[in-house]
């Protein structure tokens, strides 16, 4: 029986390989989290994760669904080129992709094929963050291990695909760029990374609107130990972010709602 408010998607499980299906569960579970964590906009914005073993093509929501209600079986499965390679039936709903989502994932995933996940947002405290000329401060130890973030100038809604060159230069070999005067975008080499990174972010940004809201001198911090601690937070000298998280971050959403795994 189908509950109120709840769309009913056939399963997608059949369709795909078991390492797809394991994607699509992470993915779907990315979704629920940063709306529980109060990073969503209603059905704007976007999370993809590529298909493991298959090299041209990555998954993301269907635009028009609220993160909220995402699951494994509703995403959909477009290459680079923006065809869709796989869609489930949402009867007449009909939905599709966002375009703005293609074009900046596409760019990413084609550019970085070390990427598994691609996260972006409009958070209120990153859109404040990135309205600011002095961009993200580092003034927390969660915002130092940004020290180095990337910043890619406003050039209207992201729909043209010339964009993706300066969108990916901007972006570098980083894990995280703010988008000015627009959000935030964060990769990673797993669904738990890029969460990590884009939850940490949403903490640095934030504190810096708290802290500037307390119209005082900021505290600063020498940039000897800016850069001491940032260099805490590199892959290569700690574990990679998500590993410990990620199991846990699953646990959480299976006790509130575990539809996402359908």
């Amino acid at each position: 029986m189908t509950k109120p408010g709840v769309l009913n998607i056939p399963s997608m499980r059949g369709q795909c390989s078991e390492a797809e299906w394991q994607a699509r569960v992470d993915l779907a579970a990315c979704y629920r989290l940063v709306e529980l964590y109060g990073m969503a906009d209603m059905m704007a914005n976007h999370i993809s994760v590529r298909v493991p073993d298959e090299e041209d093509a990555f998954l993301i929501n269907p635009y028009g669904m609220m993160y909220e209600e995402i699951t494994a079986s509703c995403l959909i499965k477009v290459d680079h080129a923006g065809k869709i390679l796989s869609t489930p039936d949402f009867g007449p709903l009909n939905y599709g992709v966002n375009k703005a989502g293609y074009v900046i994932h596409s760019a990413v995933h084609h550019a970085r094929p070390e990427v598994a996940c691609v996260i972006h947002t409009h958070s209120w405290a990153s859109m404040a963050v990135s309205s600011l000329a002095c961009g993200l401060l580092p003034i927390t130890q969660t915002a130092m291990r940004f020290l180095k973030i990337g910043y890619h100038d406003y050039q209207g809604v992201v729909l043209d695909t010339a964009e993706q060159a300066s969108l990916i230069a901007d972006l570098g070999r980083g894990e995280a760029l703010i988008l000015r005067n627009h959000g935030a975008l964060t990769v990673g080499n797993s669904v738990g990374e890029a969460f990590n990174w884009m939850h940490r972010l949403e903490l640095a940004c934030r504190s810096q609107v708290a802290a500037m809201s307390c119209n005082t001198p900021l505290q600063q911090v020498s940039p000897e130990v800016l850069e001491e601690t940032w260099n805490n937070y590199q892959p290569g000298t700690r574990r990679p972010y998500g590993l410990m998280e990620w199991p846990a971050l699953l646990r959480k959403l299976d006790r509130l709602d575990p539809g996402f795994r359908d």
